[in-house]
């Protein structure tokens, strides 16, 4: 008798979305089946990986990290530029730290010209963040969506706090992708996608930031609750939860104990570096086998690791 194969027919379609312009423009979503499950139905595009850079020095940063950019790290333009022609992502995330309150507490002025230094010194799709300050984050981002109009940019993220500042700046005058940020709950998802849309930013251009942790701090959560919104989206169908999902693995990954130990305090767990290129690698596969359909790493052994992994599930 021959074999059959069991297919899972979903109703639902994660809406496609596009970063970015010209040639290099990617597109993420399109799928109509859960994450790989390409012998049930059309996969979507593949999960693009971005690397991040910041807008100010990095000096957090480990050694090796600030050896390979240390002609660029202070120049955010040309940073780009050397990630973008070296290393070769599918995109860039550059990471406003510069503009927190606590910090050097950069004007929305400054923050963007250099977004628009950037923007302008490449030619693969910026995907914008802040501070997770949501007031000042709103304020840089009025700015920085004017600066780069025309550059179809993602901006991370909007909030419940911030969301119609950033949804009108972004999402409706300057029609660049709106990243809608919720922590890990499919109901605060959907409310923040639907405040979206009443606004008036269209669903398909939303992207979903629901939160992110490194694997072993409550990653499980983490994994369960994409779960439940990609099968709301395509099993039940649910406009509300059909977005593609972004994750900045990143912004967690480097600030667990585990990445940030110093070697002396912690000479058991062996080379710090290789550390956190394992947890941020591990992170990232995890959340793109259940759906994330773009993460955003910082390390060039953790993109390289990743793209050679995406283009071998494609």
């Amino acid at each position: 008798m021959p074999f059959k194969m069991s297919v899972q027919d979903f109703k639902g379609k994660i809406n496609e979305v596009e970063i970015g312009k010209g040639e290099k423009a990617i597109k993420i979503g399109g799928q109509k089946a859960t994450a790989l499950y390409h012998f049930d139905n059309d996969a979507g595009n593949a999960p693009k990986i971005g690397i991040e850079i910041t807008d100010i020095y990095p000096e957090e940063w480990i050694a090796s990290l600030k050896e390979l950019y240390k002609d660029v790290a202070n120049d955010p333009a040309a940073w780009a530029k050397f990630v973008e022609e070296k290393l070769e992502p599918d995109f860039i995330c550059l990471r406003f730290e510069g503009s927190d309150p606590n910090g050097l507490d950069k004007s929305p002025e400054e923050c963007a010209e250099v977004a628009k230094a950037v923007v302008e010194a490449i030619s693969i799709p910026l995907v914008i963040a802040g501070t997770q300050n949501h007031d000042k984050d709103a304020k840089i981002f009025e700015k920085i969506t004017a600066a780069v109009d025309g550059h179809n940019c993602l901006f991370l993220a909007a909030t419940e706090e911030n969301y119609k500042t950033v949804g009108a700046s972004a999402g409706l005058a300057y029609k660049h992708k709106v990243g809608a940020e919720s922590s890990v709950d499919i109901n605060l998802a959907k409310q923040l996608n639907v405040l979206l849309d009443q606004l008036g930013v269209k669903n398909e251009d939303i992207t979903m930031h629901i939160g992110c942790s490194a694997v072993g701090y409550g990653f499980e959560y983490l994994i369960s609750t994409v779960d439940r919104i990609r099968l709301a989206a395509l099993g039940q169908n649910d406009k509300t939860l059909q977005m593609p999902i972004i994750t900045p693995v990143s912004f967690e990954t480097w600030t667990v104990k585990e990445s940030i130990a110093e070697e002396e305090d912690a000479p058991e767990w062996g080379s710090r570096e290789e550390r956190a290129i394992s947890i941020e690698i591990s992170t990232a596969t995890s959340i793109i086998a259940v759906g994330a359909d773009a993460v955003i790493v910082r390390h060039p052994k953790s993109l390289e690791t990743l793209k050679n992994l995406t283009s071998q599930l494609a």
